[in-house]
């Protein structure tokens, strides 16, 4: 009897191994069932519930069927590779050393297959649930409506169907490699397959089951080519540094790839036909696939290379030129860059005209308080207690209080959990004690009291603010009905609260009293999990591993488990489709405050679009300073198609449609049921109005502008006319980009003040202005503007304005004064605000003491006009500033004020009066005319000439009816007629530069 080739293991032994797999798999089973089970918990509380069976069911779905059908192929060619293996086998060697592999495997030959074939398939499950969100785009995702430009195929193929194919054909790519691999195992164990011994090294059944093997990978390859073919459309062209298919591309390489799919069909063929019924061997087929191998070098990638280098490059403007148009036209779509409207500012005036003084939509509404820099002030003169936190930058939105609407700068009064107390951290405490925040705290953002402290309008506690004498409002000004915060950014994933009392009795720390006691609440919120039951406590247990669910009085009948308590992440858990913003913000809205959160369909397979990485787009000096940093994710489709909401007392999230012609967002809605995401019609009208345009959404569109504002395929090419981002202005080594910064302001061109997100931007590789980009919201939709400069303009850009600025003489002497004593001197945003057909910057200065617990407190305010350099003032305050600067511009050699017509002006030096109202603002419009009307005829667009000068001969009708309508009866001019002209028309004719 022969002996077995591997010692048996003992009963103990097996018995042993048997019980630690039991356990292990009891407690992994049991791990799973428990974050299962809570999670339906949590999405049944949040009213989500088709989120959670919708991902589970479709994971499970591509785990069984991928998984499935892989191990199936694979123990399939495990077992005809068996069947066929030979029952006589020469003597050798070799057959000696492989007969006791043999009599290991032949006696439990099924279970060997089913057990590598169940591991197999067991990973590729596991790799196929996590593509769930490519299968229910491949499933529900429809039209785009807009066709590819080189093979005439909807949008919609690329986004929706084409990634999940190509993960298809990576699966069926490797099933046969395995399967290969494997079979080839087999044959060559049980003798199908030989390397010594007399005859043949492969048996008939062998060789035609490893051949079809190899003609199905070949043919696999034809189909990869055909793919391949759509695909080009979104690689990189090198030559014109863009993305989508190149001259090479199209002309070479596209039929080169057409031609090898054919190859590789024939090839395929040959490989079945010469192994199976015509030789018999595998020297023609090896010829086949060698020619297959030869031909995907040769006519894949030397003649497309012969046609880049020798045709391509030498004339690559004129060769790229239609191929850059369609990556500047895609881009511009896939990124909702098409509708954005630019105009020309001529910014000619460099003298600060007098109509600064008296200006309420651009100098009333400059914001002083800079969001990052008075968070400290706000924690420490709003805190009352340790533990509240305001989080390290606050946020800007805009309220109408009484009857007027101007920002704010708000922040919420939360707890942070990092800063309680060793006493105070227990476990009672940190969970049912201290369970919530108190209130929205809000300040006007252009107004400073007490030595520089923000004006507090709302989020008292007690009457605590009613003791700041002056400092603070005597009433709620925005007021919130339920200003506790159970939800906030400062909650981190273990920061659970455990609410909910039996009787009368409250225990959760509320807030402070006036006479400096304490005041306790008990939550009566719909939010929360129910935790009463045992089992419930024993599931958070499990969960939490804290033994105090089961054993502690606090956790009764009543109890409430909140979790997930950050808005951003709970707003994430509900959609995860979905990319969000970096920036949530609180909004008091019908008295409850809410968290706000912009949410992004994306896509990376939208064909010539350029591509971007999300998080090196975003990124900025705010970047993890109170703004989340997104993931690195490479997209070139995006839309602002979703804003959520979280309610900051109960907790409850609502997803509304705000771009509804969005095709991702229709997909994802239909594959989830259909109502997932609310219509945009039911968006309350008070919520509308706190809607602010994306920051992140703005960084990648404003990034994207500073090329693709250029729509010439020949200018681009040369990127003369490119911009960039500037660094910050006070650190501009640091290579931190400047944050955009959003402003309740007008902008020439517009008809009344808006809340606009806005940014500058300088001339790549120059620091003077190139232009500004703002984004806002025009009757509920999304609006991009840019207001480009002159080319050669001397209008300096940010980071020499602030140059310019602070080391001026005399400013540089008081703020040396200022940073004395121990004291630091900190800058807020650098606004540049265009006004009167120039530029006006404000930047405020704070300073900050040494001592302990000190806070930035706004000490001067820094004012430029015109070029950055000519007028610069610090003055105490804004209103100082803009006095100041008028008054320098009065004093400028040379200065004339505008001129409203009548008598001209006599040798007695009598001033003409200053244009106000419809007669200022139609004069603004006649420059910003001017203007287009120069850089129409510097970029040599006839058609853009033409109607730029029929937009003047309106400005300038327009003009002259508002003077008729401000002066009735106007002085007879030279000429008989009435006359006037807006400032500097003479000195900005079209013709100027000509």
């Amino acid at each position: 009897m022969r002996s077995s080739p591997l010692p048996r293991m003992s009963r103990r032994g097996r018995a042993t191994i048997g019980v630690l797999i039991g356990v292990f798999v009891l407690f992994t089973l049991l791990g799973w069932g428990v974050n299962a089970w809570t999670d339906w918990l949590w999405f049944e509380e949040v009213r989500y519930t088709q989120i959670f069976t919708g991902v589970l069911a479709t994971r499970l779905l591509l785990f069984l069927v991928i998984g499935l059908g892989m191990a199936l192929i694979v123990a399939g060619n495990l077992w005809l590779g068996y069947r066929l293996r030979p029952q006589l086998r020469p003597h050798s060697a070799e057959q000696a050393t492989l007969e006791r592999y043999r009599m290991l495997l032949s006696p439990r030959l099924g279970t060997w297959i089913a057990l590598v074939s169940a591991v197999i398939g067991l990973f590729a499950g596991l790799s196929a649930q996590s593509r769930w969100s490519q299968w229910l785009l491949f499933r529900n995702g429809g039209s785009f409506g807009v066709k590819d430009p080189e093979f005439g195929v909807d949008v919609g193929f690329y986004v929706f169907q084409l990634p999940f194919w190509r993960y298809l054909l990576g699966v069926g790519f490797t099933a046969v490699v395995l399967a290969l691999l494997g079979a080839l195992a087999m044959h060559y164990v049980f003798g199908g397959v030989r390397l010594q011994g007399i005859g043949d090294r492969m048996t008939n059944g062998a060789r035609a089951h490893l051949s079809t093997l190899v003609a199905v990978f070949v043919l696999l390859k034809a189909v990869a080519y055909v793919l391949d073919r759509r695909a080009m459309l979104l690689e990189y062209n090198e030559g014109a540094k863009l993305y989508g298919a190149g001259y090479a591309d199209v002309n070479a390489l596209l039929p080169a790839k057409e031609i090898l799919a054919y190859i590789s069909v024939v090839v395929a063929i040959a490989i079945i036909v010469f192994s199976n019924a015509v030789m018999r061997n595998l020297v023609w087929p090896g010829i086949s696939l060698a020619l297959l191998g030869v031909s995907a070098v040769a006519i894949g990638g030397i003649y497309p290379w012969a046609v880049q280098t020798f045709e391509v490059k030498p004339s690559a403007r004129d060769k790229e030129a239609p191929y850059i148009e369609r990556s500047i036209e895609a881009t511009r779509a896939a990124y909702g860059l098409a509708g954005a409207k630019s105009a020309g500012y001529a910014a000619s005036n460099l003298t600060p005209p007098p109509s600064l003084a008296t200006d309420t939509s651009v100098v009333g509404n400059a914001r002083l308080l800079d969001p990052q820099l008075v968070s400290e002030t706000y924690t420490q003169l709003q805190q009352v207690r340790g533990f509240y936190d305001f989080g390290p930058k606050l946020d800007i939105d805009r309220y109408a209080v009484d009857g007027k609407t101007s920002d704010y700068v708000v922040g919420v009064r939360e707890i942070n959990y990092d800063e309680l107390t060793p006493q105070q951290s227990n476990w009672i405490n940190r969970h049912t004690v201290y369970t919530h925040g108190y209130g929205l705290v809000a300040a006007p953002a252009n107004q400073v009291v007490c030595g520089g402290q923000p004006y507090f309008v709302s989020g008292f506690l007690g009457d605590s603010g009613k003791e700041a004498q002056g400092c603070a409002s005597a009433t709620e000004q925005i007021p919130a009905k339920q200003p506790r915060i159970y939800y906030g950014e400062r909650m981190k994933a273990d920061d659970y609260a455990i609410v909910g009392q039996t009787g009368e009795r409250n225990v959760e720390f509320d807030r402070p009293t006036s006479s400096g006691g304490e005041q306790y609440y008990t939550y009566t919120g719909e939010g929360g999990v129910k935790i009463g039951s045992f089992t419930r406590r024993l599931l958070y247990a499990i969960k939490e591993q804290e033994s105090n669910f089961l054993l502690s009085e606090a956790v009764n009948q009543d109890s409430k488990l909140l979790y997930v308590r950050n808005p951003r992440d709970r707003v994430e858990k509900v959609a995860p489709f979905l990319t969000l913003d970096g920036d949530p913000y609180p909004a008091v809205v019908n008295g409850r405050v809410l968290w706000i959160v912009d949410g992004y369909t994306t896509a990376a397979t939208y064909p010539y679009a350029e591509r971007v990485n999300l998080q090196a787009e975003t990124a900025d000096e705010l970047t993890g300073r109170g703004t989340f940093q997104l993931a690195r994710e490479d997209v070139n489709y995006i839309r602002n198609s979703v804003k959520a909401t979280v309610d900051a007392y109960d907790g409850t999230v609502k997803l509304y449609a705000f771009d509804e012609t969005d095709p991702v967002l229709k997909a994802w809605n239909k594959a989830f049921g259909g109502e997932l995401v609310l219509p945009k019609g039911d968006i309350p009208a008070e919520l509308a109005e706190h809607f602010r345009y994306p920051a992140d959404l703005f960084k990648v569109q404003r990034n994207l502008l500073t090329k693709f504002h250029v729509t010439d395929p020949g200018d681009f090419y040369s990127g003369q006319d490119f911009w960039q981002v500037p660094n910050v202005p006070d650190a501009p080594d640091s290579g931190q980009k400047q944050p955009p910064y959003y402003l309740f302001t007008q902008f020439p061109g517009q008809e009344a003040p808006r809340f606009q997100l806005t940014s500058a931007v300088t001339p790549n590789g120059r620091q003077n202005l190139a232009a500004l980009i703002a984004g806002s919201y025009v009757d509920g939709q999304p609006r991009l503007e840019v207001l480009e400069l002159p080319d050669q303009t001397r209008i300096s850009g940010p980071v020499q304005v602030h140059q310019q600025m602070s080391n001026n003489g005399d400013i540089r002497q008081q703020l040396n004064l200022l940073s004395s004593n121990q004291a630091q001197v900190q800058y807020g945003n650098l606004l540049s605000l265009p006004f009167a057909d120039g530029m006006l910057y404000v930047e405020p200065v704070y300073v900050k003491s040494s001592n302990q617990d000190a806070y930035p407190l706004l000490q001067k305010v820094l004012l430029s006009y015109g070029d950055g350099g000519s007028y610069v003032v610090l003055a105490n305050n804004l209103t100082d500033g803009i006095k100041q600067l008028v008054e320098q511009g009065k004093r400028a050699p040379g200065a004339t004020p505008p001129s409203t017509g009548g008598t001209p002006p006599t040798g007695g030096g009598t001033s003409p009066p200053v244009l106000t109202g419809a007669l200022a603002e139609a004069a603004g419009k006649v420059q910003s005319a001017i203007a287009e009307v120069k850089a129409a005829q510097a970029s040599g667009d006839f058609e853009r000439y033409g109607r730029a000068l029929k937009a003047l001969d309106e400005a300038m009708t327009a003009f002259q009816e508002a003077q008729v309508a401000a002066n009735p009866s106007p002085a007879p001019s030279a000429s008989g007629s009435p006359s006037a002209s807006p400032p500097a028309a003479p000195s900005s004719s079209p013709s100027a530069n000509g």
